[in-house]
């Protein structure tokens, strides 16, 4: 009986432990919407969960990536984009009815675990000439104001995602960090009304963006697991810019009074492409590098409490603009397919997986024609321009993925990226006789020739699903103390 007895206790401690091991969450990452062919919501957020991710930033508040998102077990931070924040600022009645029919209402009709509202995305860049400077604050307040009267504002609190140059340091060292002389003021106006409302400050790092910025930055520097010189402050030894760049946030709200606030990482993520340095081997170490972190809770010298994180991104999106750059349009860790990039553990050795249930166009390609010759050059240029102008021709930049393509290749690689874009409709494919279709792949690794989701087959079989309720953050930690709990149950009874 006493063997039958242990039996039960190890059987019993084997479930728990299990359940433990199963406890790990906390990934979370942008779901940007910029997309010609966007990927339906629904097989998005079963992406997100499949991978492990229990939170999501959206950079506007989608109707279909909200509704999908209902009773998903999967936080959710909702964005205002910039050019809403006049309208919002000038009257708390426009906040109202914006809180009204994009929290309140996904909130209780569709069961969305809104728990956070993003009021602009950095504002204060120097590229906006401090457009929105004088409607920022007012805006946040008055999106407060409105959560408030909507009986939310202990469930959703407010924040506002800045870029890394809000502040600086004129030593060279984290230590010396504080914020733009002419933003001093209105930032300690927004910190302290974000701290007073129990919100949070959400900054975006982005050390690719420091090493493709200057040409001195030493690359090695950007990653974690690095060969790079380190910088040593006082007593603390930075061995990557992400720490050191953070540091010199958390150093500027301790001078200003601040130094527990809340912190969010809001952005922050490698490109595959569009740039020499934005490839797959580098996008690989660094999200991996990354991801290590998260999973082991890992904070920065300065804050040992590690912040949450938000990957940028989750897919690739081929409409966004590329005034920063052509890499701009590949910073997923999937595809615009969802399809995988390269192999990520997402913790716990749980392998990276791709989306399922993706319905694309017709297996064919339109691809500059063998026997069209290159009699009237300047012809064959305006018809790769117009292409690329309605296409996605970011890949065919130096150092990037089709960059070595020949000339043949290179027309045929823009005239396949709009006829993909424009659906495979009729007419798509001719470029004044110059391009024909084919059914066999012209793809030349590393460059692939892409063919887009189809969107409208994609609609008819993606019918509104019946609500999943997935356990909550909340379950999931209950779990893990009922583990802790069987397991010293079981350790003492069969001690």
């Amino acid at each position: 009986m006493s063997q039958i007895r242990s039996f039960l206790f190890m059987f019993l401690c084997l479930l728990g432990y299990g359940e433990l091991a199963k406890g790990f969450s906390g990934l979370a990452c942008n779901w940007g919407l910029q997309s010609t062919h966007p990927l339906p919501p629904n097989i998005v957020v079963r992406l997100l969960k499949d991978n492990g991710f229990d939170k999501v930033k959206l950079f506007e508040a989608d109707p279909g990536a909200l509704r999908a998102l209902g009773r998903s077990g999967v936080q959710v931070m909702v964005g205002i984009p910039n050019d809403m924040l006049a309208s919002l600022a000038s009257a708390v009645g426009n906040a109202e009815a914006w809180v009204q029919q994009n929290v309140s209402n996904y909130i209780s009709n569709h069961g969305t675990d809104i728990r956070s509202v993003a009021v602009g995305n950095e504002p204060f860049l120097h590229d906006y000439k401090d457009r929105f400077v004088n409607t920022i604050f007012p805006a946040l307040q008055n999106i407060q104001a409105a959560l408030v009267k909507a009986g939310l504002s202990k469930q959703v609190k407010v924040t506002i995602p800045l870029n890394a140059d809000v502040y600086q340091t004129d030593t060279g060292l984290p230590s010396g960090g504080y914020f733009r002389p002419e933003l001093q003021n209105l930032m300690m106006n927004i910190i302290k009304f974000l701290q007073d409302n129990g919100g949070f400050l959400a900054i975006n790092i982005y050390p690719f963006l420091s090493m493709q910025a200057d040409p001195s930055f030493p690359k090695e520097y950007a990653f974690f697991n690095n060969t790079a010189k380190p910088l040593v402050d006082g007593s603390i030894v930075y061995t990557n810019v992400y720490d050191a760049n953070f540091d010199t946030l958390i150093a500027a709200l301790e001078k200003s009074g601040f130094g527990h606030m809340p912190v969010v990482i809001g952005e922050v993520g490698w490109p595959t492409d569009g740039d020499s340095s934005a490839n797959i081997e580098n996008a690989k170490r660094f999200n991996q590098a990354l991801l290590d972190r998260i999973v082991q809770g890992q904070g920065s010298p300065r804050r040992r409490t590690p912040p949450d994180v938000y990957i940028f991104s989750l897919l690739d999106e081929d409409h966004k603009s590329t005034l920063p750059g052509n890499f701009e349009r590949h910073w997923g860790i999937f595809k615009y397919d969802g399809s995988i990039k390269y192999p990520l553990d997402m913790g716990n050795g749980r392998a990276i997986v791709p989306a399922k249930g993706v319905k694309y166009l017709a297996r064919q390609w339109c691809v500059m024609s063998p026997s069209a010759g290159v009699s009237d050059p300047n012809t064959l240029a305006q018809s790769i321009n117009y292409a690329c102008e309605n296409g996605d021709c970011t890949s065919l930049g130096y150092g990037s993925s089709c960059g070595n393509l020949d000339a043949q290749s290179n027309a045929s690689y823009a005239f396949n990226t709009y006829f993909q874009t424009m659906n495979q409709s009729k007419g798509a494919c001719n470029f004044n006789n110059m391009a024909v279709i084919t059914t066999v792949d012209p793809s030349k690794p590393p460059c692939r020739f892409e063919i887009m989701i189809d969107t409208q087959q994609q609609k008819k079989a993606s019918p509104t699903p019946t609500p999943t309720v997935y356990r909550s953050s909340a379950a999931k930690i209950e779990g893990i103390f009922a583990a802790l709990i069987m397991g010293i149950i079981c350790l003492f009874t069969l001690i």
